[in-house]
């Protein structure tokens, strides 16, 4: 294969993402077997994709109970995804940590600036008290730059650690656990970017995305609620600066599909379900077909307006049955 994390990472155009995009197809269709084989159930041979557009899309699901993976070495790490009780996680085995940390890293600085200079500070209860977290382990890489720390449930500590720092700082915090702050310990964050991943996990009532952040924006007296998208079966995240409009790193995009026909995309400004290209899931899978509504914009952010109800997305039962 000859595309590797260098082609990657130097992308810069959409002629040269779809090119890489579809040397990584080729790549995956031949070593990741469960992409392979949802390939030839839909009849798709891999030869005669030519473009973009004609590259199926695998459902997220898949990673509950498949082995997606097309490395030839044993994977590196196992991150699992959150899950209600009862429920199973997903698993992304990662053939390369290297390969994350340069993903995640690269992403975080295209919009808030070198890591050296940014200090974390991260709320997020649910994933720490987990093994196996992607996010974490991301959280804990860019701390290692910046500084910043964890913290389980002591609000008071943050809330001095973070008064104390002088350098730039971001509040990264699971949407139950900032919601919590917000009502124990309302008060200006002063030179702070709040910014929420998502989740209530259960834990408070589910909030339309404008309201919630209107509650942390008065609550915190900041301008804005920034918001990180990411998964556990990614390498890769977008991030929001405000509005929950979110923006793709060059090497990430997101195609919105047909709620009744799910190899149909969508124009710009129509509502379906959210497809994502992450090349960095380079030795996993980089076509990935989510649970998530959404839309894009015609500059080329998305917005995510929830998960799609019903039953499980459609196409899985391709591989769950065969």
């Amino acid at each position: 294969m000859e595309v590797n994390s260098q082609t990657i990472f130097a992308i810069q155009s959409e002629a040269e993402f779809e090119r890489v995009a579809l040397e990584v197809f080729r790549y995956q269709a031949r070593c990741c077997e469960p992409y392979g084989a949802y390939l030839r159930l839909l009849g798709v041979d891999p030869a005669e994709v030519t473009t973009l557009r004609e590259i199926p899309f695998l459902p997220v699901e898949l990673f509950k109970i498949q082995r997606i993976y097309a490395a030839q070495g044993e994977p590196e790490q196992i991150f699992t995804s959150s899950s209600t009780s009862g429920q199973q996680p997903s698993k992304h085995y990662v053939a390369s940590l290297a390969l994350y940390e340069e993903a995640f890293t690269r992403a975080f600085e295209q919009f808030y600036g070198p890591a050296e200079e940014v200090a974390l500070f991260a709320l997020l209860p649910s994933y720490l008290e987990r093994e196996g977290s992607s996010l974490i382990y991301m959280a804990d890489r860019l701390m290692a730059r910046g500084g910043g720390g964890f913290y389980l449930h002591d609000q008071e500590k943050l809330l001095r650690d973070l008064a104390a720092c002088r350098k730039k700082k971001i509040l990264l915090g699971v949407s139950y656990a900032l919601w919590d702050l917000a009502e124990q310990h309302p008060g200006p964050l002063t030179d702070t970017i709040v910014m929420e991943t998502g989740g209530m996990k259960g834990r408070r009532q589910e909030l339309p995305r404008e309201e919630f952040h209107a509650l942390l924006k008065r609550a915190f007296e900041v301008p804005s609620i920034h918001s990180e998208y990411g998964m556990a079966e990614l390498m890769s995240q977008a991030y929001s600066a405000g509005e929950g409009v979110f923006y793709t790193p060059p090497w990430m995009r997101i195609v919105i599909r047909d709620l009744n026909d799910p190899f149909e995309t969508l124009s710009v400004g129509r509502t379906g379900g959210v497809n994502i290209i992450d090349l960095a899931n380079l030795y996993s899978c980089s076509f990935l077909q989510t649970a998530d509504l959404g839309v894009r914009q015609a500059d080329g952010g998305f917005r995510i307006l929830g998960r799609i109800s019903g039953s499980e997305i459609r196409g899985c039962n391709l591989l769950v049955q065969s």
